[in-house]
């Protein structure tokens, strides 16, 4: 069955590229096929699993952001940004990551931010010249990297896996700000790097005209932009600076960003900020048949217990010093084709007491690994944050190219980062 789950992804793949139909449709259908006929799941169960919450979440948020794009308003906000780093040009891709990074921090989540700002790093990356690949892995590591602040929403989340993984508070809260500190030190570096050695040949080209204002709509959909992050970043952090606080612990309970964009949204129709339809012909939807139809597969495949034969393969198998590189390929892998939070830490972390047990690693290592090689790939096309970015492509750009500079260049440049990543990590802890 392992076989057959990991042959059915590699062929949905192969024959989405080569028939140029999206890739979910023969994603579903093999989840139906293997999940029905060959487990004896019904078909009421195997539409269970098509991954609600992601679907949700990206619908919502691209929805929102885009009555900003639909009237101008994250293009003028480009202008601006470019106008600021008009007398250091090569120093964009930086910029673009650490404030992206910035606000993932400060609390607005991985989903937040990379809806906000990818949109608008693809357009500065067709109004100056800036690659698409260097573009989107800044502002897709920043996200990551600032998520995996220990009290933002992905450091959250680890914390809270490893604690039901049976690792103790104190430790998990040290594990998760070697993550953070990891994730945030290696793609400075790639980007660093980048902007270093090819300074000469970025040819980045930054207009010196200051960029028109911002007419009364702009205005208004930019103030909701910032009234929503607010929400999102102020409850939260008064929930942290007072945790015994009833009524913050309730609304902090209930804070959630898909529905609070949903609601902003409807305020946004309301003040007839943009054309309706023009906004919702705007969201992603060829994306989310990818990422949900991949999703479903890959929940087949961890009811299938997939994810229990890797684990048990890695114990008894790898040898001892390749145990680390191997969590990290193993992540990388599997968020090629889905969600670190959603699928990748949720099924790998539990098995990693486990195995740290069985080799006498430090725990620390392989959950630091994990997240490393998920996050390497997590820009692929069939991620959630490789979706998000080339559904926020704007018109004018080719997808088709921008999906192959996503799965063949940036993805490798990570993965081979994640890689050395490991080696050094493995060296010092």
């Amino acid at each position: 069955m392992t076989l057959i789950i990991i042959g059915a992804i590699l062929l949905s793949i192969a024959a989405g590229y080569k028939t140029k139909i999206n890739i979910g449709f023969f994603a579903i259908v093999f989840a139906y096929l293997i999940g029905a006929y060959g487990m004896g799941m019904s078909s009421s169960q195997v539409i269970h699993l098509w991954p609600i919450k992601i679907f949700f979440i990206i619908l919502s948020v691209t929805l929102f952001y885009n009555f900003a794009m639909a009237n101008g308003a994250l293009e003028k906000l480009a202008g601006h940004l470019l106008y600021t780093c008009r007398d250091f040009p090569a120093l964009l891709p930086l910029a673009i990551f650490a404030a992206a990074t910035i606000i993932a921090a400060l609390g607005a989540g991985f989903y937040t931010v990379l809806a906000f700002m990818a949109p608008m790093t693809l357009l500065l990356c067709q109004k100056t010249g800036m690659s698409k690949v260097i573009g989107g892995m800044a502002v897709n590591y920043g996200a990551l990297a600032g998520a995996n602040f220990m009290t933002s929403q992905s450091g959250v989340i680890f914390r809270g896996l490893m604690e039901g993984a049976g690792i103790d508070p104190s430790a998990a809260f040290t594990y998760a700000t070697a993550m953070f500190v990891t994730t945030l030190i290696l793609p400075l570096v790639v980007v660093g790097a980048y902007v270093l050695l090819f300074r000469h040949k970025l040819n980045i080209r930054i207009a010196p005209e200051k960029p028109a204002p911002f007419d009364t709509k702009q205005k208004q959909s930019l103030l909701l932009i910032i009234g929503l992050m607010a929400i999102l970043l102020i409850v939260p952090v008064l929930h942290i600076a007072f945790p015994d606080n009833h009524g913050i612990t309730y609304l902090n309970a209930r804070i959630d960003i898909a529905f609070m964009a949903i609601i902003f949204s409807v305020i946004s129709l309301l003040l007839r900020l943009a054309d309706e339809k023009k906004v919702v012909a705007f969201v992603p939807w060829g994306t989310l048949i990818m990422i949900c139809g991949v999703g479903m597969l890959i929940e087949v495949a961890i009811k299938a217990g997939v994810i229990t034969v890797l684990s048990d393969w890695v114990s008894t198998t790898i040898p001892l010093w390749m145990i680390p590189l191997a969590m990290c390929v193993i992540g990388a892998i599997m968020s090629l084709f889905s969600s670190t939070l959603g699928v990748v830490t949720p099924a790998l972390f539990p098995v990693v007491p486990a195995i740290a047990l069985a080799t006498g690693y430090n725990p620390m290592i392989l959950f630091v690994c994990i997240v490393v090689g998920a996050q390497a790939s997590a820009i692929s096309p069939f991620s959630s944050g490789g979706s998000l970015i080339l559904g926020s492509a704007p018109h004018g750009m080719n997808q088709g190219r921008l999906f192959n500079d996503l799965l063949f260049r940036a993805v490798p440049l990570g993965f081979g980062a994640a890689l050395i990543a490991t080696l050094i990590l493995q060296g010092i802890l």
